[in-house]
């Protein structure tokens, strides 16, 4: 599975890349915290493929980044994904080594 750093992250936003940012988390954690991405809960994500770019590189992520490895393990068996990467450390990563005042739980 290919991952992505908060700061190679933080990188692609700060340039403008066109990529999509997906977070697996749960309504409720995505209300207390988030990086602005499209929320498809972990539960939901394998009946909503058709919302998830083929044509660019797609950042995945969760609290931890346990969740969104294998929900990407998966759509990659299941659906021959080759542009996923993983969130390495999750959103806790995100607000440890980029922006601190992001609440954490």
């Amino acid at each position: 599975m290919k991952e992505i750093t908060a700061q190679e992250l933080k990188a692609k936003s700060d340039h403008k890349e066109d990529f999509q940012l997906i977070d697996v988390r749960e309504p409720h954690e995505y209300e207390i915290v988030n990086l602005g991405g499209e929320l498809i809960p972990v539960g939901s994500v394998l009946n909503e493929v058709d919302k998830i770019s083929r044509d660019k590189t797609v950042v995945i992520h969760c609290r931890s980044g346990a969740r969104s490895g294998a929900i990407i393990n998966e759509l990659e068996r299941r659906h021959g994904f080759t542009n996923l990467y993983n969130l390495k450390g999750g959103i806790l990563a995100y607000a440890k080594e980029i922006d601190p005042s992001l609440p954490v739980y």
